[in-house]
């Protein structure tokens, strides 16, 4: 949560504006700096707005806000430039969401490793909208992830990318 930083100079101190007979009273310039305290980082912050919406600057608590913003995941415990990441890339995510290539890229976003997935093209439809599907062939992804990463994320990633309707198996390594 942003809040007051201590040792923060405002770059508009409101003591150096008031009339000249308030310039020299002890009480006023003291009230005003207390304002100046709570007021520096919200005029900094404006005055440097452009650069909280840059990913390679914005502060890595502002990262959370604009990830809620392309719905990408939010997680504080990534390094920011995973976080960052994450991100730039969460509308192509989202444009290719439920696909091969969606899978391979949310993967690749979120672990940085190679990712190859193969799908088998099968499907399942019904003539009826109460009848049960025909056996054909389910539908069924096959990722492999290589490189040292995180099975439980990888995981996570999964069933968030792959359609609930599909099988997907799993296979990590070098």
């Amino acid at each position: 949560m942003r809040g007051s930083v201590p040792g923060l100079a405002s770059p508009h101190p409101i003591g150096q504006q008031l009339p000249a007979v308030y310039q020299e009273d002890d009480f006023a310039q003291r009230f005003t700096a207390g304002l100046d305290d709570v007021l520096a980082p919200i005029l900094l912050t404006l005055d440097c707005l452009d650069a909280y919406f840059d990913l390679e600057l914005a502060p890595p608590d502002f990262l959370d806000w604009l990830a809620g913003w392309v719905a990408a995941p939010a997680d504080a415990d990534r390094p920011p430039q995973s976080r960052r990441d994450l991100v730039r890339h969460a509308v192509e995510v989202h444009r290719w969401r439920g696909t091969a290539r969606g899978v391979a890229l949310a993967l690749e976003v979120a672990t940085g490793a190679r990712v190859e997935v193969t799908d088998n093209g099968g499907v399942t439809c019904s003539a009826t909208p109460t009848g049960a599907p025909p056996p054909e062939e389910a539908p069924e992804v096959r990722v492999r992830v290589e490189g040292n990463v995180d099975e439980a994320l990888v995981r996570q990633v999964l069933a968030s990318a792959v359609p609930a309707h599909v099988r997907w198996t799993l296979e990590t390594g070098s």
